[in-house]
């Protein structure tokens, strides 16, 4: 056989295994009950809203109103930490908080971070720090939620339906994130895809020996008590990729947790261009690779082998007779597509994208790239005029992870 040959069968054994090997990571059928299948807590915990916000004026009037009228059977606050912004973000969330009414909103401000954390993660530690000094003791719950986020009204009803009712600490949802351009509905539903495909869903929700831990920053549930025992957030306090550090903490730290995709949350944030989804996920692409150029080798040859090659072997097939080539490139394009179909409906995309998914697996190859390229420039993970440098490889002292429950 040719070298296009082996590779093509190279990648269709690839791809057999990740349809059937990879905690089937291509479905989309990780939800929160609804429903009759929801058991609703005797008593609702109380809950802190906790939103970091940055130059968020243009998609705060989409989110911050979503999150004031929750309803919420039980006490609840929005606590919004406007972040340095200069665009009037705080002085907004006020004005849409007397306009709405609904939860109560207390709006603060941290200052700038200190040395060594991010800047996210600096705003959450004083929004957390100020809803666990409220008299009358702390919350029992914190949810996490980013400014672009928009929730439907029974949204923290839901998530705190879940973590009580299956002794969860940390329950998070991806949400939907906005797909209107082109460029969106080329790019945002296989950001999913990938993510699903790198931390399986049902690999992370298994109640014994989970394979995965991850979580979705934009909407976390999290035990109150748990964070505590994890020191969250002080000890990710350097973390880029602070939803994944997060939910490795309260795992190490003895907690459950589940991530799925959501119905009911949505992120409002315009990627209209593809500059701005080439920045979204070349901030913090190399920091997922820790930084190290042999796992950006191997991330690069990974992604030819599996999605660049079958169409190349494919056309090898058809144009240069070579048949080998081109019926194992052919199957393993299709064995691709097929699973990303499930993606495309979830976001009620049109399915005759789903061959278009090496063309964009090769966006996400040269943003990885680019990726390595700015953080050996002095501007990697740059994001709303901050800049983060690679953590400091001493780590923390952890807490010493509990058994299981």
């Amino acid at each position: 056989m040719s070298a296009v040959a082996w590779i093509a069968v190279g990648s269709l054994a690839a791809w057999g295994w990740l349809l059937l090997g990879q905690g089937f990571f291509w479905r989309t059928d990780q939800r929160l009950p609804t429903g009759h299948a929801r058991v609703e807590p005797a008593v609702w915990p109380r809950v802190a809203v906790v939103v970091p916000a940055r130059d968020e004026a243009e998609v705060l009037p989409l989110s911050l109103p979503s999150l004031l009228v929750q309803d919420y059977p039980g006490e609840a606050e929005v606590l919004l930490v406007d972040d340095g912004s200069t665009d009037g973000t705080g002085k907004l969330a006020g004005d849409l908080a007397a306009r709405y009414g609904g939860l109560p909103l207390t709006v603060t401000s941290p200052g700038e971070p200190e040395p060594g954390w991010t800047g996210k993660l600096w705003a959450l530690r004083h929004g957390i720090a100020l809803a666990r000094a409220r008299e009358g003791g702390g919350p029992d719950f914190l949810l996490l939620t980013d400014a672009d986020i928009a929730h439907e009204p029974d949204s923290l009803r839901l998530l705190v339906a879940a973590a009580v009712g299956n002794e969860l600490d940390l329950v998070s949802q991806m949400a939907r994130l906005r797909v209107a351009s082109g460029w969106e509905r080329l790019v945002v539903p296989a950001f999913v895809y990938f993510f699903a495909q790198l931390y399986p869903f049902r690999w992370i929700n298994r109640r014994r020996r989970p394979r995965a831990t991850a979580a979705a920053g934009g909407c976390v549930l999290l035990r109150t008590e748990t964070a505590e025992r994890a020191r969250v957030p002080e000890s990710i306090r350097q973390a880029v990729i602070d939803d994944v550090s997060l939910a490795r903490a309260v795992r190490r730290a003895g907690g459950r947790i589940w991530l799925g995709l959501a119905d009911r949350v949505d992120s409002v944030r315009p990627y209209p261009h593809l500059g701005d989804l080439w920045r979204m996920v070349s901030r913090s692409a190399y920091a997922q690779l820790r930084h190290n150029p042999l796992v950006l080798a191997g991330t690069v040859i990974g992604l030819a082998v599996v999605y660049l090659a079958p169409p190349v072997a494919l056309a090898a097939g058809l144009f240069g007779g070579d048949g080998t080539a081109g019926w194992a490139g052919g199957l393993a394009w299709a064995v691709m597509a097929g699973t990303y179909l499930p993606m495309l409906h979830y976001y009620r995309q049109p399915l005759w994208l789903a061959p278009t998914l090496p063309l964009t697996a090769l966006l996400y190859l040269l943003m990885t790239v680019d990726s390595a390229v700015q953080h050996y420039r002095g501007r990697g993970a740059a994001w709303k005029g901050r800049t983060y440098a690679r953590p400091d490889p001493r780590p923390d002292p952890r807490p010493e992870a509990a058994p299981d429950r």
